[in-house]
């Protein structure tokens, strides 16, 4: 009966790892591939057999970082993204802590009420915003992107980080009120630190969203503004004549900065699971 149990647990313990190891690869393949051919020149990538073997060469990524439109496209990314990011960051914390630390019906509405914010549809907020900013003569502008990706990068924030404020135990906050500490030294000096890890997956987490945001992107530029994700797409609208590494290098540019933010963000995952675990056992 005892050799069964064993058995049974370790061709369990093995399908667990095949799946997971076979899930792994399904995502890790394309990033490999797209990598593999943004190395390669278009006769080597325009072969009904895909070449294993060829030189490889680094001329799709000058070709991207030189073109102007996509270097343009970059800079615009990471001064949309970044500023949206930070903006979301100093005004979403202190509403997150303000949320953790008061009980009530209105925090509970008012948490419910910007989650939805992230569940609106994209077309229902770029459209309204598009004829604003076009009655203000801000259309096409990063002023206006860092405006509207901040209503994405705020909601995330403050969804994600009031949880990680009620983490934070009180018995330290009432041990620096004593101290002589105010709400807000307590928030900057006891708060932040204590909740830090959780909140930088937060943080990872709303950069992901805005770095990847394409449809109010499209609806919300021409030219001056666009990110590059636009660019990126726009490569792919000229038929069988479609540069296939530089494509691909342009996806793997466009990948990197998330990828980076996603291992933040596992790090995140990672010790929030960690602390419900701990917490369980008690």
């Amino acid at each position: 009966m005892a050799s069964h149990r064993l058995s049974a647990r370790g061709a369990g313990r093995w399908l667990a790892d095949a799946t997971l190891a076979l899930a792994a690869f399904a995502a890790i393949a394309p990033v490999v591939w797209t990598f593999v051919n943004s190395l390669k020149n278009r006769v080597d990538i325009a072969t009904s057999v895909p070449r294993l073997v060829f030189t490889p060469t680094l001329d799709n990524y000058v070709y991207v970082l030189t073109r102007e439109s996509a270097r343009g496209g970059l800079v615009n990314s990471l001064v949309v993204t970044g500023a949206s990011v930070a903006l979301g960051a100093l005004l979403g914390l202190p509403c997150a802590y303000a949320l953790a630390r008061r009980t009530g019906r209105w925090t509970h509405d008012l948490q419910f009420f910007v989650l939805s914010i992230r569940f609106m549809p994209p077309v229902a907020v770029a459209i309204p915003l598009m004829v604003i900013w076009l009655g203000l003569d801000l259309y096409d502008s990063r002023l206006s992107l860092v405006v509207t990706y901040l209503l994405l990068t705020l909601s995330s924030t403050i969804w994600l980080a009031t949880p990680a404020f009620r983490r934070v135990p009180r018995e330290i906050e009432e041990a620096a009120a004593i101290d002589g500490y105010g709400p807000f030294s307590t928030f900057l000096r006891i708060a932040l630190p204590v909740a830090g890890r959780s909140l930088a997956g937060a943080v990872a987490f709303s950069f992901v969203l805005a770095w990847n945001e394409f449809l109010i992107a499209l609806m919300l530029t021409t030219s001056d503004a666009k990110t590059l994700p636009i660019v990126a797409s726009e490569l792919t609208q000229l038929g069988r004549d479609v540069p296939w590494g530089i494509l691909n290098a342009s996806v793997i540019l466009l990948s990197l900065p998330p990828l980076l933010m996603i291992g933040v963000l596992n790090g995140f995952l990672t010790t929030t699971v960690a602390r419900g675990a701990r917490r369980g056992q008690h």
